[in-house]
């Protein structure tokens, strides 16, 4: 894998080993950026961050700063070697470990609040999760924030309490933009 654009484009980045996390690829990746536009001074949450690989580009691509959030402990340390091989500073890119809606409703307790959301889950877990993080990723976000989901498009995941502005696929991949 690479990071398609920005100030680390075309730098590689590596994949956790395994079938327990699923990188995007580099063509979605390109189309999902492509779809979002101008990134400069965003905020980011990545849940399900995997590999970090959509976080990191949209730091490279100019987001301010990035949370990863992720539980698999070999994906931890891809994400970590990522994060340090990029040479992105902890205040840019902050990894948070454990369950991505316990770490997002303790986030939105705190405060916190984000420009755009990654969610890319496990494919098997996806069609289960939206009912449990709409809620939650609705008090997360600024308003005109979005959340960007990727998914298997035989069992999509719905957010259905955030109004869906965009929807492609690519392959099996099904990705989606809502926006607040």
């Amino acid at each position: 894998m690479r990071i398609v654009a920005g100030i680390h484009g075309g730098r590689r980045i590596a994949g956790p080993k395994g079938e327990t996390t699923r990188p995007t690829s580099d063509r979605v990746r390109e189309a999902l950026f492509s779809t979002l536009g101008p990134l400069e001074d965003v905020v980011v949450l990545d849940l399900f961050a995997g590999s970090g690989a959509l976080g990191l580009e949209a730091l490279s691509r100019g987001a301010a700063r990035a949370v990863f959030v992720e539980r698999d402990r070999w994906a931890l340390t891809v994400l970590a070697s990522n994060i340090a091989a990029l040479g992105e500073p902890p205040e840019r890119a902050e990894v948070r470990t454990g369950d991505a809606r316990h770490i997002a409703e303790a986030a939105a307790k705190a405060g916190e609040a984000y420009d755009l959301v990654f969610l890319d889950p496990p494919y098997r877990d996806a069609s289960r999760l939206g009912g449990d993080l709409g809620p939650v990723l609705a008090r997360l976000l600024k308003p005109g924030a979005r959340v960007a989901t990727e998914s298997d498009r035989r069992h999509p995941l719905e957010l259905t309490d955030l109004p869906r502005t965009h929807e492609r696929r690519y392959g099996d991949t099904l990705i989606r933009i809502h926006t607040t």
